[in-house]
């Protein structure tokens, strides 16, 4: 699409949309930058522009003049697809993309897209690791925080960009097209976002929309939903699988990661050879080596990257250890599903800190994962009444109430014993006390590595 000269409105000033209106300036589109925040400032969000970036900027409310006036609009992924403004401007018949859209329409070269409800940060981070093993040009890009907009002005016909795609940026996909997605699982999470599960299921699914014959989608065989869906799909279809051999597909053997088509076995890697603990990670290996070998990287520099690789920060982090008991920041671990494999990871008694704002999940399934390991449940934020509430029914009662993290963390070093662990996982979001779930986890750490002024 030629953006030449039009008034294009970028919904949202944080990172996503002060990248969107940067590149539409490069693009000599003319940028409207829109938040209905009117607490904002506009010095505050000018001083996140480039200097002398012609961008205009508009807070609170959207005058009706001035959405007459527009050619199209660019949604940051925060940003809901129904609010009444966006229904206003999508009845005005304006078309309406979201950031990752704009992003593909201006880049070269291949994308390479992974979603799903949990793993893909660390399957993103281990992709991008080994591309840039393989390749010159690699971006690493989207969900994961660095907007995808941010980049294509570096990208050329052989730059490979992998990027974590969220359920929020495929809401307002048209043409992209990945040459190999990802799907990694699908669980209950931002149902308030949309609304059902069916159409959560529906959004993420979407990733494939685009994609021909030629390409390739990489499924997880364990999740009964992708299962089916795979069935449905023209592209080739790779399966995965943590608790079974495959005929096609690649698949734990033991502990070995194994490869196989038509034409070969692989054996690519053993377990006990990766810095990644737990099921979870494995498959996120798994995922991201059938990515790689679909698009054709040499085994042996996936196997290289594979060994050398460790956690992602936020993901079931080591943070350091204290009178004997070892501190984890999981504080990516954002709903019931991923704090599931937060926990489960854990192989000593545990107290465990949890709660944070209300996605409309349910968390009975994670309390019923505790497995006997949790000495205590430390909760804090928006959702601890209704979690303490499904723990005593499902009969845990070990359950601690804390105002804020400072005091959880606080309750559990003076309660945990030489050979425990404490961690955090929240099965929530971190909105309401948190900006985001990276300042949650570094505010963890913080608090973690203070304790070792007390002993």
């Amino acid at each position: 699409m030629d953006l030449q000269g039009k008034k294009i409105l970028v919904f949202g000033t944080g990172i996503s949309g002060i990248a969107a209106a940067e590149l539409l300036t490069d693009a000599g589109a003319k940028p409207v930058l829109f938040d209905g925040n009117d607490t904002l400032k506009e010095e505050d969000i000018r001083a996140k522009l480039r200097e002398g970036a012609d961008v205009e900027i508009v807070i609170g409310s959207l005058p009706d003049e001035k959405a007459k006036e527009l050619d199209m609009v660019v949604l940051s992924p925060g940003v809901p697809t129904d609010i009444p403004l966006v229904n206003k401007l999508r009845d005005m018949g304006l078309t309406i993309w979201g950031e990752v859209e704009l992003a593909y329409e201006n880049s070269r070269g291949d994308v390479l897209a992974i979603t799903g409800t949990n793993g893909k940060t660390t399957t993103t981070s281990l992709l991008g690791a080994i591309m840039q093993q393989a390749y010159s040009s690699v971006f690493v890009v989207g969900n994961i925080g660095i907007p995808y907009t941010q980049v294509v002005r570096e990208t050329k016909d052989d730059s490979v960009t992998v990027a974590e795609i969220s359920s929020f940026q495929l809401e307002t996909i048209e043409r992209f097209r990945p040459k190999v997605s990802a799907i990694l699982n699908i669980t209950p999470d931002h149902l308030n976002r949309h609304h059902t599960m069916e159409e959560y299921i529906r959004v993420k699914e979407l990733i494939t929309a685009n994609q021909e014959p030629e390409d390739t989608c990489v499924l997880n065989y364990e999740d009964e939903i992708l299962r089916s869906f795979g069935e449905s799909l023209s592209c080739n279809v790779i399966f995965f699988s943590s608790l079974r051999t495959l005929e096609q597909g690649i698949y734990l053997n033991g502990d070995m990661i194994e490869y196989k088509d038509p034409e070969k076995c692989i054996q690519i890697c053993s377990t006990k050879e990766l810095n990644l603990p737990g099921r979870h990670n494995h498959e996120n290996v798994m995922a991201a080596a059938a990515m790689a070998l679909a698009y054709g990287v040499p085994v042996e520099d996936i196997r290289i990257v594979l060994k050398k690789f460790t956690a992602v920060e936020h993901r079931i982090e080591y943070v350091t250890e204290v009178n004997g008991v070892v501190y984890y920041n999981d504080s990516k671990g954002t709903n019931p599903d991923a704090a599931i494999k937060g926990i489960q990871a854990m192989d000593r008694p545990t107290l465990l800190i949890g709660g944070g704002y209300d996605k409309d999940s349910v968390y009975d399934e994670w309390i019923n994962a505790f497995g006997g390991k949790v000495r205590y449940l430390v909760l804090i934020g928006q959702t601890k009444e209704k979690i303490a509430r499904t723990a005593r029914e499902c009969g845990f009662h070990d359950i601690v109430m804390a105002d804020s993290l400072e005091e959880a963390v606080d309750f559990c070093a003076k309660n945990a014993k030489s050979g425990d662990a404490v961690l955090l996982s929240p099965a929530c979001a971190s909105w309401g006390m948190f900006p985001n779930y990276e300042v949650r986890g570094k505010i963890f750490k913080e608090l973690v590595n203070n304790l070792k002024n007390r002993e």
